[in-house]
């Protein structure tokens, strides 16, 4: 028994010594309490000094974001469960506002708004953090929009291209092919440097899943990042998920790199505010709105820019996604979004169903900053492509109603139908520039005017093909943007028309 006395004096003259050491000094902390709480909206009383989007933690663990400060109450939305929040629970103030995880440990990933991994693997070991909300660069810090981002898409690179640091608007009714033109950009920029941040915000689970998967297939996994708050993730996330994917892109662009941030969709983030909205009892306005749904996403999209090279020269390219009700463009969230935007990608349903994809209206379709970024190569065979396409549909509506017509409206029409099925292209295909290029060059000249419509599509995918085996030096000539020569161009446009020759006598053998 002795040596146990012994022991348990030695223990506690230990503990007396450790307690001496400790410096006791009063400390602050700021709690609250639950007034109202519903649908994983609460509202706070009794955190007078919290700031605007500042974490605040409840009883049961779960975090929220202060987004509506009022005198005497505080506006939350949860990013958790709700299961043991009721009306008195104990809330507390941390001081800190939302971060998230950046950097290149995400790169590769499928994560949620808060940096979670989503993709079974280990939480991102990123050594950084950035505030979800930053200010928008400045006048002085911006520089003109000069480089293009290919999309891949002959209609958009063509006739609506965008360049490196737009934000360009991709509209139309629900399954008009909206995410497929964001998905095939992404995949575009699989030959480039561009960073890709995918953000799926209120999707179903399935689609979000072949999406991601088409980006990791077909496009470059190790320099794409994918946030995901789909439609059965809690409000607060889905709320958030723009934002933190516009920080985790901004941190490639403040580094001197180029990002690609494709927002699928903001029409479902603009109907989660005004849920929440509403729940926190604000005033509601036009479709039930509340007042501050323009500057939810202008804060967001002034976001992308060109910096100057002191700033590093670096790019954000956003392309964002808004769902239309029957091609109404006048509802609110579209004209909201079009004002804010560099222009607008209008997808057609009738195009749509009737077979034409990418299904874009070109009369209602704008890029605004994207013309100067085209290459003198493009620029050399598309400076009338849109007005001719533009005349072609109107001449063919007219046709279809008052029927007939002479010889040269027949022409016309036939050359018309030729350039709609070249422009006609499958998702997840998109072509380089310089197979674009060739492309519009042999219609041009007119070398596809004896092939059959239906053929066009397989001049299309054997294009590379026959210009690396008949004239390879040209097409790298075209891939760099550089315009071609009187020679060079006949040569180019021979071998297309002998491609086409041999597609069209494939297709005439088949009917036969």
């Amino acid at each position: 028994m002795q040596p146990l006395r012994d022991s348990m004096q030695r223990w506690f003259e230990e503990a007396a010594l450790r307690a001496e050491r400790i410096e006791l000094r009063p400390t602050h902390e700021a709690l609250g309490r639950v007034i109202r709480f519903a649908d994983e909206v609460a509202t706070v009383e009794g955190l007078p000094d919290t700031r605007l989007n500042e974490i605040l933690v409840f009883a049961n663990g779960t975090r929220g974001i202060a987004v509506l400060l009022d005198e005497a109450s505080i506006g939350c939305i949860l990013l958790g469960p709700q299961v043991g929040i009721r009306a008195g629970s104990i809330v507390r103030g941390t001081g800190a506002v939302v971060q998230v995880p950046v950097g290149e440990a995400l790169l590769g990933r499928v994560v949620d708004p808060l940096g979670e991994p989503l993709d079974g693997g280990e939480r991102p070991a990123a050594a950084d953090r950035a505030p979800v909300e930053k200010p928008a660069p400045g006048i002085v810090d911006r520089a003109p929009v000069t480089e293009p981002l290919f999309t891949g898409i002959t209609a958009i690179d063509a006739m609506l291209p965008l360049g490196r640091g737009q934000r360009e608007l991709v509209i139309g009714d629900h399954d008009s092919g909206k995410s497929s033109i964001a998905i095939d950009t992404i995949i575009r920029q699989r030959s480039t440097e561009v960073v890709c941040v995918y953000a799926a915000i209120g999707r179903r689970s399935s689609s979000v899943a072949a999406s991601i998967e088409a980006i990791h297939t077909l496009g470059c996994k190790e320099r794409s990042i994918c946030v995901v708050a789909s439609g059965d993730a809690a409000p607060g996330l889905q709320w958030l998920a723009p934002y933190a994917a516009c920080s985790m892109a901004e941190y490639f662009t403040e580094r001197g790199g180029h990002a690609l941030l494709v927002l699928d969709d903001l029409t479902k983030h603009a109907q989660v505010h005004r849920q929440i909205s509403l729940l926190l009892r604000e005033p509601p306005g036009r479709e039930a709105y509340p007042g501050d749904v323009f500057y939810l996403h202008s804060r967001l999209l002034e976001r992308a820019a060109r910096l100057i090279p002191e700033r590093g020269g670096g790019s954000l390219t956003v392309l964002p996604i808004a769902e239309t009700q029957a091609g109404n463009l006048s509802a609110y969230i579209p004209t909201n979004l079009i004002s804010i935007t560099d222009g607008q990608i209008f997808l057609e349903p009738r195009l749509f169903n009737e077979g034409i994809r990418p299904a874009i209206d070109v009369g209602k379709s704008v890029s605004r900053v994207g013309g100067r970024t085209q290459s003198p190569a493009m620029r050399s065979v598309a400076e009338t492509l849109r007005l001719d396409y533009a005349q072609f549909l109107e001449l063919e509506l007219f046709t279809r109603i008052e029927g007939g017509g002479d010889e040269a409206t027949r022409r016309a029409l036939d050359r018309g139908r030729r350039v709609r099925a070249a422009l006609v292209q499958p998702s997840l295909a998109p072509l380089s520039q310089g197979e674009q290029v060739a492309l519009l060059c042999a219609l041009q000249a007119g070398a596809l005017d004896d092939v059959p419509v239906d053929a066009v599509a397989a001049v299309r995918r054997g294009l590379r093909a026959a210009l690396e085996s008949s004239c390879a030096p040209l097409l790298e000539q075209l891939e760099a943007g550089q315009a071609l020569g009187g020679a060079q161009h006949d040569v180019v446009v021979s071998a297309v028309r002998e491609l086409a020759r041999s597609r069209g006598k494939e297709a005439g053998d088949a009917t036969g």
